[in-house]
């Protein structure tokens, strides 16, 4: 029989939100967002900033560093199933908290990583195991848990609108995952590398307190009730899918087509942003330009993630799905003609509308399909594997480079991988939205 665990923590503690004079999901909307964006250092759009300062540090070369960070990634990726079970288990609010403050640590274990490695010795081998390590735990902590966490906790208190309140999470998040490379260079350029590590883990420990006082599992073990409908009696009834196990999910060809599709996109993205200024370089375009395609990619992401977001609901997700792929194969060819304007335009335009569809089916695919009970064990398994993808990415792009003296290759790669799947998506039955009477 399908129950849903108690909290470890008493839901009216330190007060009981039934008396708050507003539906308390809007406040977990709140902490949603502010989870993901503080999940930043954890991200590589995050960790890529201090790449030139942890590499002259370390004294590591820029090759070294980079099996570091796919080492410590697919590492982290091996222990996400099991990390989802504990969110099952244990629910967002103690999650969230843990994760955030625990990224904290890591983030102080990363600036202090060079004077770890001469305390025990020194020398390449020393530098190589403590940065791996940090990687490890930033990569685990910020990429995997608290990201997957900050998703999920939202999910189960919205059903009628899951997909806009979804969506309009989705631009906030995307703005600052924009910003969040110039930000983080402004706080390195103010204050130095060490420091800003330092100021994002003062940033962790305070949203962990405040997230712990504030952030609650579901609306059941608070005694109210979903889309915050007054009575019981006014709220829809529904007929979505019945909650299954990860073992029966992974049995069905929706769970992989997915994955599989969402991991595409970790592994090209991952790689477009690890490798930009080199890409843009190769297409004879500046540092300038580089950073500059996150901006418009960023406008696309949002529009096309609130206006889906809303439709969704409505919906069934195949024709997003298919969309999504067939975006993301739009931007991979414009890549490849990056020095025309038309191979810019095309880049912007199919990256940000695919990454805006991205985030409707990843926030709508699993709790849609596989019901909500063990979300966090299922959305543990796919997050495993985009993280393996993100990993694999850079790399794959790099040996491109290193055995065919361009990123074409890579890029081929990518294009076959994605009209396989858009082949995919169009034969395979996908959930429709759930039904109401």
């Amino acid at each position: 029989m399908n129950t849903q665990a108690a909290p470890p923590i008493r839901s009216d503690w330190p007060f009981d939100i039934r008396r708050v004079p507003f539906y308390y999901g809007w406040l977990i909307w709140v902490f949603s967002t502010l989870g993901i964006i503080i999940s930043i250092p954890g991200q590589t759009m995050g960790m890529a900033v201090f790449t030139d300062y942890l590499i002259e540090a370390l004294h590591l070369s820029r090759t070294q560093l980079s099996m570091a960070y796919l080492i410590g990634t697919v590492g982290s990726s091996l222990f996400l199933t099991r990390a989802g079970r504990w969110y099952d288990r244990m629910g967002g609010r103690v999650t969230v908290t843990a994760a955030s403050a625990a990224l904290a640590v890591m983030l102080v274990f990363i600036s202090a990583s060079d004077s770890l490695a001469v305390h025990f010795g020194g020398g390449v081998a020393v530098s190589f195991l403590f940065i791996t390590l940090g990687y490890f735990g930033v990569r685990f902590l910020g990429q995997g848990i608290l990201t997957s966490a900050s998703r999920n906790v939202l999910l189960v208190w919205f059903e009628k609108r899951r997909g806009l309140v979804s969506s309009a999470r989705g631009v906030f998040v995307s703005f600052g995952f924009a910003a969040a490379p110039l930000a983080l260079a402004w706080m390195i350029e103010h204050g130095g590398w060490r420091e800003a590590l330092w100021e994002l883990a003062l940033a962790c420990l305070v949203f962990a307190g405040l997230a712990l006082v504030f952030l609650r599992d579901n609306p059941k073990s608070c005694g109210v009730i979903v889309d915050g409908h007054r009575h019981a009696d006014e709220a829809p009834i529904t007929r979505e899918q019945p909650s299954i196990t990860l073992e029966d999910a992974r049995r069905t060809p929706v769970f992989w087509l997915a994955t599989l599709s969402l991991s595409m996109h970790s592994l090209l993205g991952t790689a477009v942003t690890f490798h930009i200024v080199s890409i843009f370089a190769e297409a004879g375009r500046s540092q300038a330009e580089a950073f500059a395609y996150f901006l418009p990619t960023a406008v696309f992401a949002t529009t096309t993630n609130l206006l889906c977001g809303w439709l969704a609901d409505k919906r069934s997700l195949k024709p997003f799905m298919i969309l999504m792929l067939g975006s993301f194969l739009t931007g991979a060819v414009g890549l490849l003609h990056l020095q025309d304007n038309w191979g810019y335009a095309m880049l912007v335009a199919g990256f940000g509308i695919g990454g805006g569809l991205w985030s409707v089916t990843s926030n709508l695919a699993f709790i849609r399909n596989f019901g909500p009970l063990h979300l966090g064990e299922i959305t543990g398994l796919c997050t495993a594997i985009m993280v393996f993808a993100s990993a694999i990415g850079p790399a794959l792009f790099s040996l491109g480079v290193d055995f065919f003296g361009s990123y074409s290759a890579a890029l081929w790669l990518c294009i076959g991988a994605l009209v396989l799947l858009l082949g995919f998506a169009a034969v395979v039955a996908q959930d429709t939205p759930p039904a109401r009477v």
